[in-house]
């Protein structure tokens, strides 16, 4: 399983440098986990620079894969990972989602690098 982290979609949608890196795990879409923080980043950030029908065909695509609802536990594993490793609660809750599932967390937020089940793929220039 896997779950591509916020800045992984992003620059997957904006065909950034690291696009590819993400692409394939996107297009796996039988072991594609989407926390639905996800799509609330993904929405904030791509709506800033592009039309809404193109950023609902955005959120079409990531809905593709099996969405993880923030529950009442899974809030409570994500303050435990943000006391942990401190995270703020957007990536903490991603992350627990992911490390739940023992899923691979696929990224280029250097907060991640380092933990347990992390792909940590640096932005271009970092």
């Amino acid at each position: 399983m896997n779950v591509v982290d916020s800045s992984g979609w992003i620059e997957f949608f904006r065909a950034g440098a690291n696009g590819p890196v993400f692409k394939p795990v996107i297009e796996n879409r039988n072991q594609l986990l989407v926390p639905t923080i996800s799509l609330f980043e993904v929405h904030r950030v791509l709506s800033r620079s592009l039309n809404a029908d193109l950023v609902t065909r955005c959120l079409d695509v990531m809905r593709l894969g099996r969405v993880l609802d923030l529950t009442d536990a899974r809030a409570v594993a994500a303050a435990q990972i943000a006391a942990r490793h401190k995270l703020a609660m957007a990536d903490a809750a991603m992350y627990a989602m992911a490390r739940e599932f023992g899923a691979t967390f696929w990224t280029q937020d250097v907060d991640y690098q380092g933990l347990d089940g992390v792909r940590y793929q640096p932005k271009p220039g970092a």
